[in-house]
């Protein structure tokens, strides 16, 4: 993932943060594991390519802290399972 911009501005009383970011990276990193098959080692499974500011996005939205280790994991689960993220997923198997 790559940050393309970010800029502040006053909204009335409110100060606005915002981040525009390229996702196209993360989505390249997923289809190139497919392409080649790469979906874990082992036991472990790699799930999907999640970047750590959309992590930070979901946990935001979700009401989780990052050292939440079991809600952070939900949260991934919810938002993998969800079908909102597939082209995220490099594993496609339920878990």
């Amino acid at each position: 993932m790559a940050k393309i911009s970010e800029s502040w501005h006053q909204d009335g009383k409110k100060i606005v943060h915002v981040k525009k970011h390229d996702w196209n990276p993360m989505l390249d990193q997923a289809q190139a594991y497919r392409d080649q098959g790469i979906d874990g080692f082992g036991e472990n499974k790699l799930v999907g390519v999640i970047d750590a500011a959309l992590m930070g996005e979901w946990l935001k939205e979700a009401g989780v802290a990052w050292d939440d280790t079991h809600a952070k994991a939900e949260v991934v689960k919810r938002k993998m399972l969800s079908g909102e993220f597939d082209k995220l997923r490099v594993w496609n198997k339920t878990y």
